[in-house]
C-alpha cells in the first residue's frame, strides 16, 4: 500500500489507475473529495475489502473511523492459497 497526503495547501492530487483498489480517511471536518471516472459509476460492480485487514497492514492516520454501512460490513481478505 502507499498512503499520500491530500490538502488545499499541498495542491496534491492522486491517479488511480482503473481497477486500483483506494481507500481514504478525512482528516478534518471541513473537508471535500472529489472524484473522476472513466465510466458511469455501477454500484452493482463496486468490490472492496476490510479497511483494517491485516493481510494488507494499513497504517491509518486516526486509528477508530467513521465508517459507511458499507464499508464496515467489507469482508477481509482471504490468505492466498
Amino acid at each position: 500500500w502507499c498512503g499520500v497526503e491530500l490538502s488545499a495547501a499541498n495542491g496534491r492530487a492522486l491517479y488511480i489507475p482503473e481497477g486500483f483498489a483506494h481507500g481514504y480517511q478525512v482528516l478534518g471536518d471541513d473537508s471535500e473529495l472529489l472524484y473522476l471516472m472513466s465510466q458511469r459509476f455501477k454500484p452493482e460492480a463496486a468490490r472492496g475489502f476490510r479497511w483494517n485487514d491485516p493481510t494488507v497492514g494499513i497504517s491509518w492516520p486516526l486509528p477508530d473511523p467513521i465508517l459507511s454501512q458499507r464499508d464496515a460490513s467489507l469482508p477481509f481478505l482471504e490468505p492466498a492459497p
